[in-house]
């Protein structure tokens, strides 16, 4: 069982926390991949678009992965020839080799996202490799991305424990962290791939993390799985994490990690954000109605809560 750990107080007894804070909405590329029906590729393009339109400038658009393992991916390259290009917008291609940077680059994404993974069992059936060779792959690709003008992102899945393996020792995410920095990626992620992690847990790791590599800005993927994620999202602000994944609607999961359900609600998410005064620049109304598009698309209820209970104080003058 994972033991806690000191967590930094500032002298007047509370938690530091970071002010602003980027979102980075996964729901067209995560968000989509385990649904067992297929979105048409004109649909997540005007999914995309909606997201724009609310106020998020990074979003993993598509992943670059044999569309036989999963098919909900096979049309990355016709959905980044559609998006808008507006200058303002990044967008991530997800990989897991050097066949995936190949593609992404033709596709012209806009950063080259690369998965890692902290344990061996879960890095074979994920990548077919060893959780070392999943790193050396990293560095043979990111170094060659950065060499050519892309940014690069670099997520360490399972970093806070493992579906095959249980539970994953910190300073074994440390280490790989620094490995992965050593060809200076634009930002690393620690990825709850299947929701698994406490926020004791989140924060410390971030600020271990962080301890090790200063200047690196840091991601944090959350999943929702035993419904932790969004107070593993705080722990992760108050850690100082620069980066939070999210899906609109909160849809999501990892075909490839048994019982590992939706992404944190994006709407969930700016909604807890905003009461606490952090930044992020996110129409929070705009991405309830995109959480309602989705919904009736995929034709079943999505996870979100706050398309149910609607925006407080709003919900309460109306009452």
């Amino acid at each position: 069982m994972y033991a806690g750990a000191d967590i930094p107080f500032t002298e007047n007894g509370t938690l530091p926390m970071k002010r602003k804070v980027t979102l980075v909405e996964v729901g067209p590329r995560d968000g989509l991949q385990s649904e067992p029906k297929i979105m048409p590729t004109e649909e997540k393009v005007e999914f995309i678009k909606r997201v724009i339109d609310a106020g998020v400038t990074r979003i993993e658009v598509a992943s670059f992965v044999n569309p036989k393992r999963v098919p909900q991916r096979a049309d990355a390259e016709a959905v980044l020839s559609q998006v808008p290009r507006d200058g303002r917008t990044t967008y991530i291609g997800l990989i897991l080799n050097m066949k995936g940077f190949e593609r992404a680059r033709a596709a012209k994404v806009d950063e080259v996202g690369y998965a890692v993974v902290a344990t061996d069992t879960f890095a074979t059936k994920n990548q077919g490799m060893t959780s070392a060779e999943t790193v050396t792959a990293w560095q043979e690709v990111g170094a060659l991305a950065k060499n050519e003008g892309f940014k690069t992102s670099v997520t360490i899945g399972a970093s806070f424990g493992c579906p095959f393996e249980g539970e994953v020792p910190a300073d074994r995410v440390v280490d790989i962290a620094k490995r992965c920095a050593e060809v200076n990626p634009d930002s690393i992620a620690l990825a709850d791939t299947i929701g698994c992690g406490d926020p004791v847990h989140v924060g410390d790791l971030v600020n271990r993390v962080k301890d090790a590599l200063p200047s690196m800005p840091i991601r944090v993927h959350l999943h929702n799985t035993r419904n932790t994620g969004l107070a593993n999202a705080y722990a992760a602000v108050m850690a100082g994490a620069d980066f939070l994944d999210a899906s609109t609607g909160g849809i999501g999961g990892c075909p490839f990690a048994p019982r590992a359900t939706g992404n944190i609600p994006m709407e969930d998410l700016v909604y807890m954000l905003n009461r606490m005064g952090v930044e992020t620049g996110v129409d929070i109304n705009k991405v309830i109605a995109t959480a309602q598009w989705v919904e009736e698309r995929l034709g079943k209820p999505i996870p979100a809560m706050l398309g149910k209970a609607g925006v407080f104080p709003d919900v309460a003058r109306a009452a």
